[in-house]
């Protein structure tokens, strides 16, 4: 009986070494199928992104190769729809990629992390998953406008009292094409397009200045050259805890859009097994929790929280009803008649 028993431990142990071996060959030939590369087109800033590329080559030996395109990213994804140079798009408003998926950039694949994510910032067929939530809200100097002069609402900047008060960023910012086409959406819902295309020329006309970057325009709202303005909500925090600008947020009275800030595995990418990992890798609690903390990007992740600065859980503020699906079939028309009939439409603008 006794040699049995130890025939039989022996059998156990033998088993379970066999077990744990195969598990390290899964792993190893999970590993081993990572390309050694993977290429990045992305809207984020190049501090942010070298912090992911860094953790994400730790992590899985894959270099990381990332061109910041800001506003021409999701042209550049679709002119190279038939022979695809990057691997994932990572970063730009989610109305975007809706855009691009009905075109057929982009390749299915769902992360782990993306069946904790709120509906609102994924796609329904896992085209792409939300990253980063940026609200976009306007915000003044408190230096140069009092509380009782304060606009209401967006439609308030169209009253010629806000006439050389405003400052913006111009179309080639991503936060600008929600933010101008959301406005415009919410009187396309009224029946009354028209009479937002002209509170839009009204707006322009009481806007002193368009900037092609956001720290200019932040430079100007700080030096008073003009006292309000729209930003997301990460840029307004940042510069009034480190650059110490005085200025304070305007919770609207038809709310604040908010903008998904996506990421998605491109179609045919030379490089898909490490497109995939690097998906994985970025909508991470990990990952989301560190920008988070570096940059203030508010997670998507529920499970980012934890670790996320306290802002982020404090914070309230209205949310605009926004049909993001109907805003992508339009945000292209829009953009194009507001930058060639309505922009400078009525006044010369200092370039």
């Amino acid at each position: 009986m006794k040699i049995k028993r130890v025939f039989a431990l022996l059998l156990i142990m033998a088993l379970g070494f066999s077990v744990v071996g195969c598990a390290k060959e899964e792993a190893a030939d999970k590993t081993a199928k990572l390309e050694e590369k993977v290429v990045i087109y992305s809207t984020h800033g190049e501090d942010m992104l070298e912090i992911v590329a860094t953790e994400f080559e730790k992590e899985t030996g894959v270099k990381v190769e990332y061109i910041n395109l800001k506003g021409e990213l999701a042209e550049r994804v679709n002119a190279e729809k038939n022979n695809p140079q990057a691997d994932v798009m990572y970063g730009g408003a989610s109305s975007v990629f809706m855009d691009l998926k009905a075109q057929q950039a982009f390749e299915p694949f769902a992360p782990t992390w993306g069946s904790k994510l709120d509906t609102l910032f994924k796609d329904s067929e896992n085209y792409w998953f939300g990253t980063i939530k940026t609200p976009v809200v306007l915000f003044y100097n408190t230096e140069v406008v009092k509380p009782e002069n304060l606009p209401q609402d967006w439609s308030d900047l169209g009253n010629e009292k806000y006439a050389g008060q405003l400052a913006f960023r111009n179309a080639l910012s991503s936060s600008a094409r929600v933010m101008y086409t959301a406005l415009l959406q919410q009187y396309e819902r009224k029946g009354a397009l028209q009479e937002g295309w002209a509170f839009m020329k009204a707006m322009d006309k009481n806007t002193k200045q368009y900037f092609d970057s956001g720290s200019l325009m932040m430079q100007a709202i700080g030096r008073k050259e003009a006292s309000i303005s729209f930003s997301t909500l990460n840029d307004i925090i940042d510069n009034k805890t480190k650059n110490n600008l005085p200025i304070e947020i305007i919770d609207c009275a038809s709310g604040s859009p908010v903008i998904t800030d996506g990421i998605a595995v491109i179609k045919n990418a030379p490089h898909p097994e490490a497109a995939k990992a690097f998906v994985e890798f970025a909508g991470s609690a990990k990952i989301q929790s560190r920008l988070a903390n570096d940059f203030n990007r508010m997670p998507t992740n529920p499970d980012a929280y934890a670790d996320s600065p306290a802002w982020m859980r404090e914070m309230t503020f209205k949310v605009m009803d926004v049909d993001w699906a109907a805003l992508a079939l339009k945000q292209s028309e829009w953009m194009q008649k507001w930058d060639t009939e309505i922009k400078d439409s009525v006044k010369d603008v200092k370039k």
